[in-house]
């Protein structure tokens, strides 16, 4: 479901992939550990269980991200993907996380959010929000999506797509299934 464009934008939360790959350098430290020094069926029950969390930091940090191409936005969630072509987009809003509405829903997309710290801000209406606030960035991705929605909406069609993230489902399966073997044998 990736786009070959040149002309394709992704939005994404940067501290959110910061943390995600302090996770996933953790962890793989963690596993060379246990390859290195634990050669056993407890061993291999403790790997996969790093590697189960592993792919739960990916799917939860690093996977969500909005992508804007002039074909269609695809919103990448953290287990589901949804490709929805402009001529089905009717709007799109921020409250906690982007939403993209269509005729008939309304996709929430987590890869575009506002921090708790720059809603309050805005709220009390004291201090200025910083130019770099979530919210700034979150105006942006609107306006952008509201910009390409009025310009592509005619030369976009077919229905919303969904799809599952599969290569992150098959990994956690056969991990969990590892997993029970190794609980199993022990």
């Amino acid at each position: 479901m990736k786009s070959k464009s040149p002309e394709s934008e992704q939005y994404l939360s940067a501290s959110n992939r910061i943390t995600g790959a302090i996770v996933l350098v953790i962890g793989a430290l963690g596993l060379v550990d246990v390859l290195l020094e634990w050669r056993t069926a407890t061993g291999v029950l403790v790997g996969s269980v790093i590697g189960i969390f592993m792919v739960l930091a990916y799917a939860g940090l690093m996977r969500p991200s909005v992508t804007l191409s002039p074909e269609h936005v695809l919103l990448r969630n953290h287990l589901r993907d949804r490709l929805i072509p402009w001529s089905k987009v009717t709007g799109v809003d921020v409250t906690d996380i982007l939403r993209v509405h269509t005729d008939d829903n309304r996709y929430r997309a987590p890869g575009v959010q506002l921090i708790m710290r720059d809603l309050r801000k805005q709220r009390v209406g004291g201090r200025k929000l910083a130019a770099d606030s979530s919210i700034s960035k979150a105006d942006f991705v609107v306006n952008r999506i509201e910009t390409m929605q009025t310009q592509y909406a005619d030369q976009s069609k077919g229905d919303v797509v969904t799809g599952w993230a599969k290569p992150e489902l098959i990994a956690l399966g056969a991990l969990a299934v590892i997993a029970i073997v190794a609980a199993v044998i022990r």
